[in-house]
């Protein structure tokens, strides 16, 4: 009867495993797909991740984020920018200040960002823009950040109610390091499971 058992339970433990190993591969796919998709379009806002900052400038990562979100601006691909993104470690600045203080030094007129910087991670972020959103009645955003982080924001929007259109930040330091670009893609297949999980 033991032996019956443990080898059932075996069993079931060893499908679980091809199972969920089955499912991550085909996550890692469907984010390394959308990683490498630009599907800029015009939007009601472009909405940009924030990212680390130090001391008030923003990190590689942040300002390649910021230089993409600029360049889809002047493109006039959205009348509106916003920016994310809350303290971190630094209590002095935000990321959502940091970025928006960028842009303004790059000639966009400060009416024309909003600052959301009261979020402390990427959920906190979606909602908090999502909810901004509604209130102005806008319903599309073009999302900029890092490749990888893509995948997870487009459906986190759209459970929110807004359709989300992404275009990845082209000179990122972790998509252009293979080992960064790696770890951080395999990051996200855990983050992305465990958001399925409690949504």
């Amino acid at each position: 009867m033991i032996r019956r058992v443990l080898k059932w339970g075996t069993l079931i433990l060893t499908l679980c495993i091809i199972g969920l190993g089955g499912y991550w591969g085909y996550l890692y796919r469907e984010i390394r797909t959308c990683a490498a998709q630009d599907d800029a379009r015009h939007a009601d806002a472009i909405v940009v991740l924030g990212a680390a900052q130090y001391n008030g400038r923003p990190s590689p990562v942040f300002k390649a984020r910021l230089d993409h979100a600029l360049e889809l601006f002047q493109k006039g691909y959205a009348p509106t920018l916003i920016t994310t993104g809350g303290y971190g470690p630094d209590p002095n600045f935000s990321e959502a200040h940091v970025g928006t203080q960028y842009l303004i030094q790059h000639g966009v007129d400060k009416a024309m960002i909003i600052t959301e910087q009261g979020s402390g991670s990427t959920s906190d972020s979606i909602e908090a823009v999502s909810g901004l959103m509604h209130a102005k009645r806008w319903k599309t955003a073009l999302v900029v950040s890092d490749g990888f982080h893509l995948f997870r924001l487009k459906r986190m929007f759209e459970v929110s109610g807004i359709t989300a259109y992404t275009s990845p930040a082209p000179n990122s330091p972790i998509e252009m390091a293979a080992s960064q670009r790696l770890f951080y893609t395999l990051r996200e297949v855990l983050l992305f499971s465990a958001y399925r999980v409690t949504m």
